[in-house]
């Protein structure tokens, strides 16, 4: 199942096209794409049955699959290459920030770059799809609702600037949080613990791994997150960045105005987004 934001309203992306939710439903769920996310595991039972009315659509109306969670956390140093190519130990437990819901954009269309340095970062992103809450490793798969592509573009002047680094200012500008095309529920997957993610720009490969590299599995997190805090449906957790981001390379590279940086995670889809020079 994919579930996807067409124009702020929810739709379930099939072969055929998208259906509109609360059209199918007649009222039932939606047209509220978070709305769907409260009432996930209710969701899920009526669309294994549903007669659905696909139709045709246009990609670039797509919006975040979810765009107001309550809660963002995003996880540093979480690819073993990733922590060695920026100088430090495989980390003990996750390291842990948060985005604010304001950087969140949809999976196509223009990102405006900042003054400084703007590096990307291709990540799995995981949606909460059920409170969690003490969850164990073993369980944690049966709290998610699905999984999807996501950017944790980051500018670096500001994040690494002393005396206490400001990583979640610096990763938060508006649009430097996109997410979709759509979000995938994990039986749509062969192993979804197992997935190729990808990033290019203008058709440069510049990350490539899988993430069956991540230091902490996607249950790995929720266990140790949810030992915390409360987890909520539509709660986004960014999985981490795989090697080769611009602020490891020699010379070091930075994102520049009119070059197209393309995200995809096998099973997800992809995004794509034009860089373009900073806002008055």
């Amino acid at each position: 199942m994919k579930l996807a934001n067409l124009a702020g309203r929810a739709v379930l992306v099939t072969e055929d096209g998208a259906a509109d939710i609360a059209r199918d439903s007649e009222g039932r769920f939606g047209p509220d794409p978070e709305s769907v996310l409260a009432r996930w595991d209710e969701f899920r039972e009526w669309a294994r049955a549903a007669a659905l009315t696909p139709q045709s659509f246009d990609e670039t109306l797509l919006g975040p699959p979810v765009s107001r969670p309550r809660q963002i956390f995003a996880i540093a140093l979480n690819y073993r290459e990733h922590a060695a190519e920026s100088g430090f130990e495989i980390p003990a437990r996750a390291s842990v920030f948060t985005k604010f819901a304001s950087s969140l954009t949809g999976p196509f269309g223009d990102i405006a770059l900042v003054d400084g340095n703007v590096d990307w970062e291709a990540e799995l992103v995981v949606v909460i799809g059920r409170e969690a809450r003490g969850v164990h490793v073993e369980n944690a798969w049966d709290h998610v609702a699905g999984l999807t592509n996501g950017q944790d573009i980051s500018e670096r002047s500001r994040q690494l600037a002393g005396p206490a680094p400001q990583f979640s200012l610096a990763k938060s500008h508006p649009g430097f949080g996109p997410i979709g095309p759509w979000v995938v529920t994990p039986d749509e997957l062969e192993n979804p613990d197992d997935l190729e993610i990808a990033c290019a720009i203008d058709g440069e490969e510049v990350q490539k791994s899988s993430t069956s590299d991540l230091i902490f599995s996607v249950p790995e997190l929720i266990a140790q997150l949810s030992e915390v805090v409360t987890l909520y449906p539509g709660d986004l957790i960014f999985t981490g960045t795989p090697a080769g981001v611009g602020l490891a390379a020699d010379p070091q590279r930075y994102l520049a105005a009119g070059e197209v940086l393309t995200t995809s995670i096998e099973g997800l889809g992809q995004m794509s987004h034009r860089l373009v020079a900073p806002r008055d």
